[in-house]
């Protein structure tokens, strides 16, 4: 069964000829599929059974009848399973040991027509839409709904009374939801206007700006509505529809369709790599590999530490010698730093004689001193050698240009002044690698001629082509292209973790302006020692 490609774009998120496999059959009709990401397994429910089954390397099996006829299923960052129940009209959360707590079931007073699927923010609020599916006959337990409207709502992390978010009849009957990677926007559809509205997420949590984001997805012709939805982490629209699955891009053009033989219900990423997609379909359950994976959901993605105020820290240039820092010391996530080795890749960035050793041609700047005084070469050969024995990718990122910095802007200070100290030019001693970081057999390199290692550069390939979305950051300089490497790939959706004594610039006040201000809001900074032990692990 081949899947169709609207657009080129489509072939980069899934092969159009990737085979959709069957993994269980004989259902009543499956749902909401949940990735457990430590235990790796999946489970689905089957409203009509009122059942809900496990999938795992050793087939289906049934883990909880009755089951309230829950429906959409997910996870918080504790990993405590949230369901939304159609029996009850409640949004229920089952901690690891299967005790079950209500988290809400009534509106005003009023109990709610029946949580039907939900997404759990960053911030641990729990979103939900509440059609009424759940109170007709099959699918739920027939009786009056005692709302007049279908909402779309929050809750806190432990529940409480919900908050309508959503105008009260915007909505016929409001279904699939799902945040973009940055969470600045989220996704809501609608089974019989067969759309999707798009809301921008205001600073404050709140849903601004309503917009129709896709519509006309259905089909006369083919059986299927928009049901599951999910955003995978290049903020793509994976949507159930007529035949199977619609994918839009973020601006909501339509590029391609995965075919699945059944109606599909709903769909998550889940798998080792998080590369397999699973498909609720109807009387089964099945899967199919996609090159993308999902959204940076709070029980899938390396967990952040402790937020720092929103500031900015300065790029400066001039020249400043080493000394003792006056500003706070470095702060460094103290819970436990949770990796997927064969979700991450290294980075080595700018570790070159001109950039941080005596007698380069930025020697002047302080940056040899402070290079010493953070041990920053021995800390990233101790961690590079950790990466290769355990398979993650190493990539050397280098500035290197030609002699008179040929096709490099002349915009700012900091190019002029690379021009004029004629540094990292092919060549040269000052473009090498620093000793003790020589790339080894099977590392990557990529060369740059911005201060980002993203821009000009095919270091985006590099991560596509070994399937990897969690970057571990080192190198120099920290308030520089360290961290302008950090704020674009957490743009893109990268998990960006960040060695906080693997990193070096020209000063500790630079240093630590960047580490305690704008990484904690991009990245998860912690020491090497940490990274090391959690590949280990």
């Amino acid at each position: 069964m081949a899947h169709e490609a609207l657009d080129p774009s489509f072939r980069d998120l899934i092969d159009e000829h990737a085979p959709v496999l069957q993994l269980g059959t004989g259902f009543n009709f499956t749902e909401g599929p949940i990735w457990h990401p430590v235990e790796k397994y999946l489970l689905f429910s089957d409203m009509p059974d009122d059942k809900r089954r496990r999938w795992d390397g050793n087939g289906v099996r049934e883990v909880m009848h009755p089951s309230n006829k829950g429906n959409g299923m997910t996870y918080d960052a504790d990993l405590n399973l949230l369901v939304c129940e159609h029996a009850t009209s409640s949004v229920a959360r089952f901690r690891p040991d299967g005790t079950r707590e209500v988290l809400t079931s009534h509106y005003d007073g009023r109990e709610l027509n029946s949580p039907n699927d939900l997404v759990v923010k960053s911030d641990g609020l729990i979103w939900f839409s509440d059609p009424t599916y759940g109170r007709m006959p099959v699918f739920g337990v027939p009786r009056e709904v005692e709302l007049g409207f279908q909402g779309v709502y929050r809750i806190g992390r432990n529940g409480g009374e919900p908050e309508l978010m959503v105008e009260r009849y915007t909505y016929t009957q409001p279904n699939g939801l799902c945040f973009s990677p940055d969470e600045k926007l989220l996704y809501i559809n609608d089974t019989v206007q067969a759309n999707i509205r798009v809301y921008d997420v205001t600073p404050d949590g709140k849903l601004s700006n309503e917009r129709l984001f896709a519509s006309g997805i259905q089909d006369a012709t083919r059986p299927g509505v928009p049901d599951g939805m999910k955003c995978d982490m290049h903020g793509n629209v994976w949507v159930t529809a007529p035949a199977g699955i619609w994918v839009y891009n973020p601006k909501g053009k339509l590029i391609g369709k995965v075919q699945v033989p059944e109606l599909v219900a709903n769909i998550h990423w889940g798998g080792d790599d998080w590369r397999t997609l699973f498909i609720c379909a109807t009387h089964s359950l099945y899967s199919v590999r996609t090159k993308v994976g999902p959204r940076n959901e709070p029980f899938i993605k390396v967990r952040a530490g402790s937020s720092a105020p929103a500031a900015s820290a300065s790029s400066s240039t001039s020249s400043k010698p080493s000394q003792p820092s006056s500003a706070p010391p470095p702060f460094v996530a103290s819970d436990k730093l949770l990796l997927h080795t064969h979700r991450c890749a290294l980075i080595i960035q700018d570790m070159q004689n001109d950039v941080v050793m005596e007698g380069g041609a930025f020697a002047d700047s302080g940056s040899p001193a402070h290079c010493r005084q953070q041990n920053n070469i021995e800390h990233i050969r101790q961690l590079a050698e950790a990466c290769r024995r355990a398979g993650i990718p190493v990539i050397h990122v280098w500035f290197i240009v030609e002699p008179g910095a040929p096709g490099v802007t002349m915009n700012c200070g900091l190019f002029e002044g690379l021009r004029d100290a004629k540094a990292l030019v092919r060549g040269t001693w000052g473009v090498a690698p620093v000793a003790g970081l020589e790339p080894q057999a099977g590392d990557h390199v990529v060369v740059k001629s911005r201060m980002s290692a993203w821009e000009g550069s095919n270091l985006e390939t590099v991560l596509k082509a070994t399937g990897r979305d969690t970057i571990i950051e080192t190198g120099a300089w920290t308030n520089m292209s360290i961290e302008h490497t950090a704020r674009t790939g957490a743009d893109k959706g990268y998990h960006m973790v960040i060695p906080e004594d693997g990193c070096s610039t020209m000063n500790a006040d630079w240093h630590n302006a960047s580490i305690n201000y704008a990484m904690q809001n991009v990245a998860r900074v912690v020491k090497t020692a940490d990274v090391i032990a959690a590949i280990r692990s």
